[in-house]
């Protein structure tokens, strides 16, 4: 099959699809532990935290699939990035399931020689898959996407994608209370101000009555998704009002969902540090959040209002945007096919 018949799919980084197909089944294991499996690990039930990871690698993973199918140069290095990030997140679920099936902690346990190694063989493949996500920003920064709107949508998405998984490497340090003993078994921390394993939210296990680092974390990795989804939506509505058919006003609304996506990040990476819970803000956090939604709200309707002219009769037309004009279904594909020049099997060979 030529690559000019492949399905959207088909086009996507291979590696990284079957990941997201794993993390799927995953989900679905992890689902089962924690019906069936009555054990409990800091607070929550034992399959928790397996659960979570795998439906976050799970999008994570197959967005970047589709971000790289758009490179029209630079694929097989984006391809290698792919696979360290594909494979280093496997590995990753690896020793977290290992680790629940053993009874375990995954996260900043140094309490045995093995349970020490594990911990170290996961920071080792957060910082790859780091580096490689890293990588694959960079060509996305420097990629001709022909739709200017959707090329700042997944350039700046993996940019705060970017800081927020790098939130990790502060939930590593040693608390005071850990520096205080002198081997302690466990050596870094979700939360803040307040030990791991305290009262939490639902669902989340988001700690409730102290800072943690796990909400801006999650917040800024899940960004990839979030600003990508929001220009897909423009587009689909694009048909209905007129204004969003202007890819000039798609690109400013874009611009403005990432400032205030990543002004929110900040806050939230603020409030956690502060040891501070998230529905219960001090007066600087709401400061900042009201801030926030009217200053975004003031460019929103700006970049609404700043519509650019029609062409005058003797000017010829611009070209429609592939995303203007396809509904929803169809704008990934268009997105896709305008910008991959070449097919995964190219760029393997």
């Amino acid at each position: 099959m030529s690559s000019s018949h492949k399905s959207p799919l088909l086009r996507f980084h291979q590696p990284l699809v079957w990941v997201a197909a794993s993390m799927g089944v995953f989900a679905l294991v992890s689902a089962v532990g924690i019906v069936v499996d009555d054990r409990i690990l800091v607070g929550v039930p034992i399959w928790t935290k397996p659960f979570k990871f795998s439906v976050s690698l799970l999008a994570y993973t197959l967005s970047l699939a589709w971000m790289i199918s758009l490179l029209p140069r630079g694929r097989r290095v984006g391809w290698w990035a792919g696979t360290v990030v594909a494979a280093t997140s496997t590995g990753e679920m690896v020793l977290i399931t290992l680790q629940v099936i053993r009874g375990k902690r995954s996260h900043f346990n140094h309490a045995t020689p093995f349970d020490d190694a594990v911990f170290q063989i996961m920071g080792i493949s957060i910082l790859m898959l780091w580096l490689g996500a890293l990588v694959i920003a960079v060509l996305l920064l420097r990629a001709k996407i022909l739709d200017r709107a959707m090329a700042w949508a997944v350039r700046l998405s993996s940019l705060i994608a970017l800081a927020g998984a790098a939130l990790g490497f502060l939930m590593v340090r040693p608390t005071p209370e850990q520096l205080a003993v002198d081997e302690s078994p466990i050596i870094g921390a979700h939360a803040v101000g307040v030990p791991d394993g305290g009262p939490a939210m639902p669902l989340t296990g988001w700690a409730s009555n102290g800072g943690d680092l796990r909400i801006p974390h999650f917040f800024g990795m899940h960004a990839l998704q979030l600003l990508p989804l929001l220009l897909l939506v423009l587009a689909a509505l694009a048909p209905r009002f007129a204004r969003l058919a202007d890819e000039q006003v798609r690109l400013r609304l874009t611009l403005t969902a990432a400032a205030a996506y990543t002004a929110t990040f900040v806050l939230l990476t603020s409030q956690a540090l502060r040891g501070q819970a998230l529905f219960a803000p001090d007066g600087a956090t709401l400061a900042g959040a009201g801030a926030i939604v009217l200053l975004g709200g003031a460019a929103a309707a700006l970049s609404l209002r700043g519509a650019s002219p029609s062409p005058s009769p003797s000017s010829p037309p611009s070209p429609p945007s592939p995303l203007a004009s396809a509904p929803l279904a169809r704008s990934t594909h268009s997105a896709a096919t305008a910008t991959a020049t070449t097919s995964e099997e190219e760029v393997t060979s």
